[in-house]
């Protein structure tokens, strides 16, 4: 597909948000019984995806998970609530901001347990990369938050460029 073909129409924040639940059983536990930060880690993804899915109306893969900070433990029990939203649109690219909250059902208590940033390539069945609709702000938060993105963005490339890190591209097979 052509990335510089017609310009798409730009979808709003609340378009893509999404939101998931999910019980903490001891499977998804470590010997303390709290939730393995790995096992967190998938819920998040899988969050973001759903968001940075609904948005650019394509396949998604995960290029990165750029920061990720664990707060507070989840036990078992507890139900872990995730939340995404797109915080910026690029031209084939999107970051995701996703907040995870834990629900102890028994005694109505909620808290924010982690926050993290994720970046999605939108790509057609092929694995080629395809352009992603733009975003439309609504609210001084979400203006907020795309002007993050950007800042988080140049830093991110930046230290790439420093590490000679190559950028990611879905096409590219994997060498074993």
């Amino acid at each position: 597909m052509d990335l510089n073909g017609p310009a798409l129409p730009a979808r709003s924040v609340a378009h893509s948000q999404s939101e998931m639940t999910e019980l903490v059983l001891p499977n998804d536990t470590n010997t303390l019984g709290n939730l393995l930060g790995g096992r967190l880690m998938n819920f998040i993804d899988l969050v973001g995806a759903m968001a940075a899915y609904r948005h650019a109306r394509s396949h998604v893969v995960t290029a990165s998970m750029e920061h990720i900070d664990f707060i507070a433990p989840v036990h078992v029990g507890d139900l872990v609530i995730l939340k995404s939203s797109v915080n910026r649109a690029f031209k084939t690219s999107m970051e995701v901001g996703v907040k995870v909250w834990v629900e102890n059902a028994l005694v109505g208590i909620h808290r924010h347990v982690a926050s993290a940033y994720l970046t999605f390539v939108a790509i057609d069945p092929q694995g080629r990369r395809v352009p992603v609709p733009p975003l439309q702000l609504e609210t001084d938060d979400q203006k907020r938050r795309f002007d993050d993105a950007g800042r988080r963005r140049e830093i991110r490339e930046s230290e790439a460029r420093r590490r000679h890190i190559p950028k990611f591209d879905p096409a590219t097979p994997v060498k074993t």
